[in-house]
């Protein structure tokens, strides 16, 4: 089939396409992380630490939000990765359109809610004074084009579900590009400060948006014109796995949460350094983060395709890439962990912060990353509930007790070594029962194959070679016996 063409992760080596995908998906968001990072930077030297935590407590929020659409896009990779791995592009196209709707429509509604009610969603989070403030301005400028940042993570991720890595990675590339040139001129050039910040990645977000539908709709084809009809009839299919998505993706900026209203606790230098290894960690880490997104498809198409050997191969492969990777990026933070601190001219409590997550915290990010491909597994898998539990129960009693215990022994390194135990403890949980799921899968596809063996036929009687001939004996047999008045109980 002419749609059997674009299922390219059927065949060749499963590391290969892993180290692929998530490398090309990780240089575009690093690019973005690393935009990131420069607000960070170029705030710091604006000199006020109050500016630096406002945009940690924005930080927060934005990643939540943005965790909204990642949701909707891991729904967008897993249904047309499976429609392409079951030869069915038109299913794909129609398919896209739909969870583009779907992504802006869930958008808007996030950022309505946030905006409504955000004063006190600062609050919660330990927000006070002068950082609520700046916080709030910049949420202001920034949140209104979630929607556009939301249907190019959908475009991105249809751009991967094709295996198209390259394209995906030149949408945030480009995002990342501008938002880039532009943070200076606003932050510094026009004087704005935070909200400087906020309009320069208010505008890469339409960067992000129209570079991604660029490709999807005039390279690939993979866009259909959106109707009502298909959003009713590809509502549930996209609701059974963006809702769990959502939930699961959201529960890692609500633990986040936590964790930066216990760290409050302990002043604004340990708020700032936290805000600091916030925009450090993601830059660190931007593959793992990009290698859900890039297993996904590949798990998807072999799933669509029932090739469960190598859905197997693509856990096992997936696990050694992370743990290889983490170990040297945890050896390149230890060694740099110095000139971290001075090109963000953190000293005291700031400072403490950051050594800790470079000597202790990151090596402890193989878990973060087994629990990523393990969501992706759940979502491609028609599981999407077994992730939203792992990411809920992760969020919960793998967050909140840990990080009160934490607190309380050892203050704000406390909160951060109690969040790394639960994140250690659920991410061994989850690549077993990825393990579980993947077996059961294909012990289930056996029996049903068996079930569907044709039974061999019956051989007829001595000298009978057919149904007919059977019949026609039997006719004979019956005529005889009424004319001998043998027809009783026949």
């Amino acid at each position: 089939m002419p749609g059997q063409q674009q299922a390219k992760f059927l065949n060749g080596s499963i590391m290969r396409h892993i180290t692929i995908m998530s490398t090309s998906g990780a240089v575009g968001l690093m690019a973005l992380f690393l935009v990131d990072l420069a607000d960070m930077f170029f705030i710091s030297l604006l000199g006020q630490v109050e500016l630096a935590a406002a945009v940690g407590f924005a930080g927060t929020i934005v990643f939540f939000s943005t965790s909204v659409s990642i949701g909707t896009s891991i729904a967008m990779g897993a249904l047309v990765s499976r429609a392409l791995g079951a030869g069915d592009k038109d299913q794909a196209r129609r398919m896209t359109a739909s969870v583009m709707i779907f992504s802006a429509l869930v958008s808007i509604i996030t950022v309505a809610v946030i905006l409504l009610f955000l004063p006190p969603i600062l609050s919660l989070i330990g927000a006070t004074g002068e950082a609520a403030e700046k916080a709030a301005d910049f949420l202001h400028i920034l949140l209104p084009g979630a929607p556009l940042m939301a249907m190019g993570m959908a475009g991105g991720a249809a751009l991967r579900g094709v295996g198209d890595a390259k394209r995906s990675m030149s949408a945030t590339l480009a995002a990342g590009a501008v938002n880039a040139i532009l943070d200076p001129i606003f932050i510094f050039g026009l004087s704005m400060g935070v909200e400087g910040a906020a309009t320069a990645s208010l505008i890469s977000r339409f960067v992000l948006f129209g570079v991604a539908f660029q490709a999807v709709y005039k390279k690939h084809d993979l866009i259909a014109t959106p109707s009502v009809t298909d959003m009713k009839n590809h509502a549930r299919a996209i609701v059974g796995i963006a809702g769990p998505a959502i939930i699961t993706n959201t529960a890692t900026p609500i633990g986040n949460a936590i964790v930066t209203a216990q760290i409050a606790k302990f002043g604004a230098d340990y708020v700032a350094g936290y805000a600091v290894m916030g925009r450090l960690l993601p830059v660190s880490f931007a593959l793992i983060f990009s290698l859900s997104g890039a297993v996904g498809p590949i798990l998807g198409q072999n799933y669509g395709a029932l090739r469960f050997d190598r859905v197997r191969r693509t856990l096992s492969d997936s696990t050694k890439f992370v743990t290889g990777y983490c170990i040297a990026v945890a050896v390149i933070l230890y060694l740099a962990q110095n000139l971290i601190v001075k090109a963000f001219s953190l000293d005291g409590d700031a400072a403490s912060i950051i050594t800790l997550f470079c000597t202790y915290i990151a090596i402890t990010f193989i878990f973060n990353g087994t629990l990523f491909i393990s969501n992706a597994a759940f979502n491609n898998l028609n599981r999407p509930a077994w992730s939203t539990i792992l990411n809920l129960g992760k969020a919960t009693v793998g967050t909140i007790p840990f990080v009160y215990v934490g607190g309380h022994i050892a203050g704000a390194e406390g909160v951060l070594i109690g969040q790394a135990i639960g994140s250690i403890l659920f991410g061994i949980a989850g690549y077993f029962l990825v393990q579980r799921l993947i077996d059961q899968l294909a012990r289930d596809h056996e029996l049903k194959e068996e079930d569907l063996v044709p039974v061999e036929p019956m051989v007829p009687a001595a000298g009978l070679t057919s149904c007919r001939e059977v019949m026609a004996d039997e006719v004979e047999e019956l005529i005889a016996d009424s004319e001998t008045g043998k027809t009783e109980g026949r």
